[in-house]
């Protein structure tokens, strides 16, 4: 059914921002992809299949990366609530730590392949080396990151707006994300090629490429710094003198009921489809390609780039999804989507027609890109609803939280990413693996993340604020604190 457009007797609401300003903020995005998601996206290929650690450790390492994570985002959004600066809370964060982990990035990869066979209680240095380097690198990523999202709560009140900054920075995302995809086909490149071998020094490659990255990092955080503002630090925040307590913060944001709803749904969505998002590389490069590392780097490019124009065409559509029949229900359709992209997989990957399995990555963007845009406007819906019954703004808390549960949900995915291959009896080192470990990696690729899809559908109905309701509370807002 759809949402009502307006309260019956009221002016409609509308509050744009310049579209260069929203270009400016979605620029973020690529720190955060890049910064965060690049490392677990090439660890498999990278530490398992370049170093030969065991996949199960490698799961291990990027979970246990997420524990740590449960303290630092909340940390850090704590910290961004309360800072009080003549640049506000959030920009002073996003500048600093923009720079920082865009010059700090290569770290991730500065190990040698000779410490391999070295063992240090048992286990691969390796495994240590990634378990440390990461340590120091997340509280950098996470000062930019949770302070980025909060603020793009805080750039407009408007409820159909809020859309529009999400379809910029869901846009973004997915250009940003293809540099992620194009990783290890960098590292086929003739400079990264061992002479009279034929292999690929995967570790150089990734070496240099987050290198370059990085810079790129550091300028975006630059521009969002001079070109965004803090709309409501002005006329709500700095009036607020009383520091949030972290404990009472975290309690409070918790017992957002809508809120919880819509981590539930962020969190089943991110575990099903990361519980199978390396599974796919394997299943492009030993079922697709019938194990040749080099064709299934460049397949995996050019899947990225089909994904990317998924989530392209994805975003713009369920933005007028959801102004025509509400955010909820284009939710569902967004995760209808997914679930034809993954459960086609089955038929989709296929060494018969290589290219058919763009078709199916091109689905998982269009969904993954609509969702997470849907996601992040109802997320800023919240926060009224949140500031209605607290009198506070706490969009660092609920950042903190939601990026929390996600970061969890996509590292445990990760995991069993692992654990499904250990257990299907993957083998790195040959080249040609076991019919019946191709048949359980594609039968993983084609269930599991539609498990999680039906679960983020059930909880995404369950958020209660429609738009009528949604307008309702910023005029109640409004009437109490006055406009932002």
């Amino acid at each position: 059914m759809q949402e009502a457009n307006a309260v019956p007797g009221k002016k409609p609401l509308r509050d744009r921002l310049p579209a260069l300003t929203k270009a400016s903020y979605s620029l973020g995005t690529a720190v955060d992809m890049w910064g965060l998601w690049l490392y677990p996206s090439v660890a498999f290929a990278v530490f398992n299949m370049y170093l030969g650690v065991s996949p199960w450790l490698v799961g291990l390492a990027l979970t246990l990366i997420r524990v740590y994570d449960a303290i630092v985002d909340p940390l850090v959004g704590w910290l961004s609530d309360n800072l009080r600066s003549k640049h506000g809370r959030r920009r002073p964060f996003i500048l600093i730590a923009g720079i920082l982990s865009g010059l700090l990035l290569p770290i991730l990869f500065l190990i040698s392949p000779s410490w391999v066979g070295l063992k240090f209680l048992g286990v691969s240095v390796v495994f240590w080396y990634m378990i440390l380097s990461t340590m120091i690198y997340i509280p950098i990523i996470s000062a930019f990151t949770v302070p980025y999202y909060s603020l793009g709560a805080e750039m407009s009140p408007d409820y159909e707006e809020r859309t529009s900054i999400m379809s910029y920075r869901s846009m973004a995302q997915k250009i940003s994300e293809l540099g992620n995809f194009y990783a290890l086909r960098f590292t086929n490149l003739a400079w990264f090629l061992i002479p009279g071998t034929g292999q690929k020094d995967t570790l150089r490659g990734m070496q240099v490429y987050t290198s370059i990255l990085g810079v790129i990092m550091a300028i975006f955080a630059i521009i969002i710094f001079f070109r965004v503002k803090e709309r409501y630090y002005e006329k709500v925040v700095v009036k607020t003198t009383k520091k949030i307590s972290i404990l009472s913060s975290l309690g409070e944001t918790l017992r957002c009921k809508p809120f919880r709803q819509l981590m539930v749904m962020g969190g089943a969505f991110t575990m099903g489809t990361s519980m199978v998002g390396s599974l796919g590389y394997y299943a492009t490069v030993f079922y697709v390609a019938g194990g040749d590392k080099i064709t299934g780097d460049n397949w995996q490019f050019w899947m990225g780039v089909a994904f990317m124009i998924g989530g392209l065409l994805g975003v713009p559509l369920h933005a007028t999804l959801a102004h025509r029949i509400g955010k909820r229900q284009a939710a569902v359709t967004a995760c209808a989507i997914g679930i034809c992209g993954y459960g086609g997989s089955w038929f989709l990957y296929t060494p018969a027609i290589q290219w058919l399995q763009t078709i199916a990555s091109s689905l998982m963007g269009m969904c993954a890109a609509s969702l997470w845009m849907l996601h992040g406007s109802i997320g800023a819906d919240i926060q009224d609803y949140d500031e209605l019954n607290t009198g506070k703004r706490r969009e660092g808390s609920f950042t903190a939280c939601g990026s929390y549960i996600l970061k969890l949900g996509n590292s445990l995915g990760y995991y069993f990413s692992g654990l499904i291959l250990t257990w299907a009896g993957f083998t790195w080192k040959l080249k040609v693996q076991a019919p019946e470990t191709i048949f359980w990696i594609r039968t993983s690729l084609a269930t599991l993340p539609i498990v999680g899809l039906v679960i983020a559908i059930i909880f995404v109905l369950c958020v209660p604020l429609t738009k009528q309701k949604s307008e309702e509370i910023r005029r109640s807002l409004e009437a109490r604190r006055g406009t932002v």
